[in-house]
């Protein structure tokens, strides 16, 4: 069975990549589509961590999920093919470019299959999202976790010292799982023009949507570059918020797309996702909207951080990581106690905790909660 990003993350810890450290100390709302009834019970939790849209799915792809609940029976396989045919016309791409998945999660393993095995090795940051290299393991493959650099980007430069001639696939999470973080375009394009070429490199897009356009920022699918060894994933669990239907895609060369279908499941896509990320997928005001309620919530949890005297890091994302400069696994667990989730512990930045954006009265939970920390009100300088 295949292993959703949620239920990966509960069950797999970033220490095992390698044993790579970084070099750093571093009154109830109204529900709709956009604001799920948050809860009401003593024992239900306020969920923050696991990077999921708060706000619901989008206006359309709701409607579409209603009407769609009589034909449920049926097999979408014509579905299918139309999303797909629809993925390729939004991205200025051929159908035989386009690649769907149960979730990214499940892209991530077809490429793993794909391009990695015994004698081959997967490069990439750490810590990021450990999907891939769970799965590089599981075929046999080797993995090298190059620590972030002192900007939380990927450290380009030691990634490119460790890639050898049995490397054959690295994963670029950009924006960066858990940091937040973005690692400039024009590095990237300067590092994958110095690959071998026999390297594919997988761009982990999740995060696009909150990212925005920039000098420093671009996708990979909205601004391509002639390299057939690029493979760019992205997902509907995000700003689509559809996590719970587990869909995802990825755009890259015909080549690349034939390498890996042979290893997704097949029949994995139900009716439901398809049509509901088909609607999605042309809603643009819902997904504005989306950005920007995240943008603002996120601007105001840096505004309530500076207040306590914390400085996240610079987030590009729907989560931000912060430092507590106290063990991370005791806030978690006074976090829980006080009935709010937050994301999970990363070894390798043991300080740090990672926290989702949500309703603006779960943030004003949150805070509320940070303030009982027994060290939440000692000034600190750093």
């Amino acid at each position: 069975m295949l292993v959703s990003r949620r239920n990966f993350l509960r069950t797999v810890g970033i220490g095992a990549a390698a044993g790579a450290t970084v070099p750093w100390a571093l009154g109830r709302p109204v529900p709709s589509v956009f604001e799920p009834m948050r809860p009401t019970t003593p024992d239900r939790f306020i969920r923050l961590d696991n990077n999921e849209n708060a706000y619901g799915a989008c206006r359309k792809a709701s409607a579409v999920m209603n009407s769609a609940l009589s034909e449920v029976n049926r097999y979408p396989d014509a579905d299918y093919d139309e999303l797909t045919d629809r993925i390729a016309r939004f991205h200025g791409a051929r159908p035989s470019q386009v690649l769907l998945g149960c979730g990214s999660t499940e892209i991530l393993r077809a490429a793993a299959m794909a391009f990695l095995g015994i004698g081959k090795q997967l490069v990439q940051p750490s810590p990021t999202f450990e999907a891939i290299e769970r799965y590089t393991r599981s075929v046999g493959g080797d993995v090298l976790s190059v620590p972030l650099d002192s900007k939380f980007a990927h450290d380009l430069g030691s990634m490119r010292e460790r890639v050898s001639p049995s490397t054959t696939l690295v994963y670029i999470c950009n924006p960066n799982n858990p940091t937040g973080s973005i690692t400039p375009r024009k590095n990237l394009e300067a590092f994958i023009s110095g690959l071998p070429v026999n390297c594919h490199v997988l761009i982990d897009e999740a995060y696009h949507h909150y990212a925005g356009e920039s000098s420093m920022y671009t996708s990979f699918i909205d601004d391509p570059i002639a390299d057939e060894r690029i493979i760019v994933c992205r997902s509907f669990s995000k700003v689509h918020g559809l996590a719970g239907l587990r869909l995802g895609y990825c755009i890259a060369a015909p080549s690349s797309i034939q390498s890996m279908r042979s290893y997704i499941t097949f029949g994995s896509i139900n009716s439901l996702a398809v049509r509901a990320a088909a609607a999605s997928l042309e809603d643009r005001e819902s997904i504005r909207d989306f950005v920007r309620r995240n943008r603002d919530e996120r601007q105001e949890f840096f505004n309530q951080a500076m207040a306590r005297v914390l400085k996240p890091i610079d987030s590009h994302t729907n989560f931000v990581m912060m430092n507590t400069y106290h063990p991370s696994e005791g806030v978690i667990e006074h976090f829980r106690n006080e009935n709010i989730l937050i994301g999970r512990y990363f070894p390798a930045m043991n300080t740090y905790i990672r926290v989702s954006i949500g309703l603006p009265e779960e943030m004003q939970g949150f805070w509320k909660a940070w303030d009982k920390l027994p060290f939440a009100k000692e000034r600190r300088h750093h």
